[in-house]
C-alpha cells in the first residue's frame, strides 16, 4: 500500500514539474529561437540586397 501511495505521490510531483517547470522553459527557450531565426533571416535579406546592388 505504501509503495502505491509513494508512486502516486511521485507522479503528482513529477507532473507538478512538468506543467510548472519544464514546459514553460521550453516555451520560452522555442520563443528565444524565433526571434533569433527572424533576426537572422532579416540580416541575411539585407546583405544580399545590399551586396546585389551595383555600387555605382
Amino acid at each position: 500500500m505504501g509503495r502505491i501511495v509513494a508512486l502516486v505521490l511521485g507522479t503528482l510531483a513529477a507532473a507538478f514539474v512538468l506543467f510548472n517547470f519544464v514546459l514553460p522553459m521550453v516555451a520560452v527557450l522555442f520563443q528565444v529561437a524565433l526571434i533569433i531565426g527572424v533576426i537572422a533571416l532579416v540580416v541575411f535579406i539585407a546583405v544580399r540586397v545590399i551586396s546585389g546592388s551595383p555600387s555605382r
